[in-house]
């Protein structure tokens, strides 16, 4: 029986070692607010897919000394507000970016499929400023320009970093608790990758609206929290990337791409034929090469950007 367990408790290792690359650190002191706790051992891990998330958590990746840029990426996996792809769209992300000189911060923020457990809107969004402001709080620690403090996100993480690319100025009655959430949560800099930005019927990804803003969301919340609507002069620099064949609208891209030219906001899009969606660092064909136009785009933000594997 001990061998047994031995074995067992070897094999979850092992399952979650692609997760484990850094040590999962607790976003907030104590229970995180806007949700009721969850008990524990309730999340689940599946393929490097997270979902009904327990504690809101980061894992910070960060670059040799020797060529590091100080720039930093708050990362959000994509999943439709249910679920976190946080290999792909997390740790990838996190170690390509290390290697050219920038520290990835992947956030487990809470999702779920389960309305009951009470995870729409703010309680994301809550997450992912509390991780802004994380960064910025351990700048000096990870050897960050706190004014070199970006978003990436995907698909519904790509909705998630535009409203903190958006909506920074927000302010919620959980917040303002300790000296982290005094810090800044608008990003320097935003990577959209394939992502959601409107809630409209016309444009919206269905999953990802339903599981953040419930199943009949009024109106006035569907304009609010459709980012393309509240792109301003205030609004950061964005990297844009979608493909004509994506099940999520590339319209949501070049309506994102519209304001931003708009407001005078810098922005770079990138629309390709074909790629689908949920593919990470791995496009194929012509959408192979995207991870090159980031590097390039960043590299003239952030000299001297490491160039290479």
């Amino acid at each position: 029986m001990i061998h047994q367990s031995i074995s067992r408790a070897a094999l979850a290792l092992l399952s979650f070692s692609s997760l484990a690359a850094g040590q999962w650190v607790n976003l907030w002191p104590g229970d995180a607010p806007g949700s009721k706790p969850r008990p524990a051992g309730s999340e689940s891990v599946v393929k490097g897919r997270l979902s009904d998330i327990e504690t809101p958590q980061y894992q910070a990746y960060l670059p040799d000394k020797a060529k590091s840029t100080g720039a930093a990426v708050v990362i959000f996996p994509g999943g439709g507000y249910g679920i976190l792809a946080a290999d792909h769209e997390g740790r990838d992300y996190a170690q390509w970016l290390t290697g050219h000189g920038i520290a990835g911060i992947v956030v487990k923020y809470r999702v779920s499929g389960k309305p009951e457990l009470g995870y729409q809107f703010p309680v994301p969004f809550l997450d992912a400023r509390r991780a802004i402001r994380t960064v910025r709080a351990k700048a000096a620690e990870w050897g960050i320009d706190p004014q070199k403090v970006g978003v990436m996100g995907s698909s519904a993480g790509g909705h998630l970093a535009s409203l903190c690319t958006t909506r920074f100025g927000d302010s919620f009655p959980e917040e303002g608790k300790d000296e982290i959430d005094r810090q800044s949560c608008r990003p320097d800099f935003s990577i959209l990758i394939y992502p959601v930005i409107s809630m409209t019927d016309l444009l919206s990804h269905k999953g990802s609206r339903k599981n953040l803003l419930g199943e009949n969301p009024s109106p006035e919340a569907l304009l609010k929290y459709s980012t393309d609507k509240a792109v301003t002069k205030d609004t950061p620099p964005v990297f844009l990337l979608s493909t004509s064949d994506d099940m999520v609208d590339c319209r949501n891209s070049l309506e994102f791409a519209a304001a931003c030219k708009a407001n005078g906001v810098p922005v770079s899009l990138h629309l390709f034929e074909k790629g689908g969606h949920g593919y990470g660092l791995k496009g194929k064909g012509d959408l192979a090469t995207w991870p090159l136009l980031l590097e390039q785009w960043l590299a003239a933000r952030f000299p001297p950007l490491h160039v290479g594997p």
